[in-house]
């Protein structure tokens, strides 16, 4: 192998090696996930005679969070898959590390360990040296974008690996790019659509659910927040100082909810919906679980720092409901929306203005109240916008000295 990752002799046209192209050439169907290509990848090449002691596939992917993943092989050990943050990309850690040079170059490198000349120039080599380790190849998996991802290859093996062995790594390299690219987009896909739409709705979108119109009749927990004096802090506060807060503001809310069973759908400035699916007959589980997301959030938000002086009363506010919504595609032409809607999110909404016209934290209506006794304490009967008949409201028992029960007919205008 040259440094463009060439044989540097004619790979095998047949046996054991040719079997194992065939197999990444036809997509490596036998294994279901990323992690069991390369388990079963290597296992096939040390049953081919291939010795290698450890295999790893590092691939870059576009998330939010995660910067890449390394999917290592050791023998008798089995795979182990690693995640890297952004942050890595900066520190020496990465930078000198045989995968950034093959990523940043295109170019495949060895390292022959065994020879006391070899030079250890790069991050891992001195270690691997140290465990017996004799040879290590890294060679770049080229997408079909042009994006360059790694995979590496060590053996223990006295003289390292031969022209025989070099020439079959080079040859599963190319189906191997396939592969992992193909997996690669899969999974991209799934984790764009888990941050923008959610996990659930990603899901359903991946299965074939993206027709206008497309929906369902579910039950759920329905789960509607607002920050308390935005408007006015967005406009004294600079943007980038805005947006921090607000980005603090629904990390106290998002991991507690999806630790709870919840599914965030939509932001809406400062606002969040959510939903907690109901399924069967564990209505008194779920809306419990929304209870206590909502605990969770309201002592986050309290501890939260950088909040601007002067805004008196509850940070935000919430309305939990229980009802069916209608789940599904909502939009026109080709820009939809996986959302929900119906009578029941309209009451969440009405009853989140009701929260900040009281000036509480946490209001419930009585069919989600009902689900959570003796916790909820009642607050008074209203006239809500849009519904005919008056709503009991109901909010934290151990909020209840935070504002007077109230009996009213109207609820006050936002």
């Amino acid at each position: 192998m040259d440094g463009s990752g060439a044989p540097t002799i004619k790979a095998m046209d047949d046996g054991p090696i040719k079997t194992i192209v065939d197999w990444l050439a036809d997509g490596a169907r036998s294994a279901a996930t990323a992690q069991q290509v390369v388990l079963e990848l290597c296992e096939r090449m040390v049953d081919a005679g291939v010795p290698l002691w450890r295999g790893a596939a590092f691939v870059r992917t576009l998330h939010p969070q995660i910067m890449g993943r390394r999917f290592l092989w050791v023998q008798d050990v089995g795979v182990t898959v690693s995640e890297a943050p952004h942050d890595l990309l900066a520190t020496p850690t990465y930078r000198d590390s045989p995968v950034a040079r093959v990523c940043i170059s295109g170019q495949a490198l060895r390292r022959r360990l065994a020879d006391p000349a070899c030079p250890i120039d790069l991050n891992t080599l001195a270690e691997l040296r140290e465990e017996g380790v004799t040879d290590y190849v890294a060679m770049p998996l080229i997408f079909t974008d042009g994006s360059v991802h790694a995979v590496t290859w060590t053996t223990r093996v006295p003289g390292g690996f031969s022209d025989a062995h070099i020439a079959a790594i080079d040859s599963v390299t190319p189906p191997l790019a396939r592969v992992a690219e193909v997996r690669a987009l899969r999974r991209l896909a799934g984790n764009l659509l888990d941050t923008y739409v959610g996990h659930q709705a990603g899901e359903r979108i991946l299965s074939g659910h993206i027709r206008r119109g497309d929906s369902e009749a579910i039950a759920a927990a329905i789960w509607l927040s607002d920050m308390r004096g935005f408007t006015m802090m967005a406009d004294r506060l600079p943007p980038k100082t805005t947006i921090d807060l607000l980005n603090r503001y629904f990390d106290c809310q998002i991991p507690a909810i999806a630790e709870h069973g919840g599914e965030v759908l939509k932001f809406m400035g400062d606002g969040l919906l959510a939903i907690f699916p109901v399924e069967g007959r564990d209505t008194d589980a779920v809306c419990r679980r929304a209870l206590d997301a909502a605990r969770l959030a309201r002592d986050n938000i309290a501890d939260l720092d950088g909040w601007e002086s002067g805004t008196n009363g509850p940070r935000f506010g919430l309305a939990l409901h229980l009802g069916e919504v209608q789940y599904g595609n909502i939009g026109g032409g080709e820009r939809l929306d996986f959302t929900c809607i119906g009578p029941a999110v309209n009451m969440a909404a009405r009853i989140e203005r009701l929260a900040s016209s009281l000036g509480r934290t946490v209001l419930a209506s009585s069919r989600f109240a009902q689900e959570c006794q003796p916790e909820m304490a009642g607050v008074g009967d209203f006239m809500l916008p849009g519904f005919s008949e008056t709503q009991a409201i109901y909010g934290l028992a151990e909020e209840a000295g935070q504002a007077a029960t109230l009996k009213v007919p109207d609820c006050p205008s936002a």
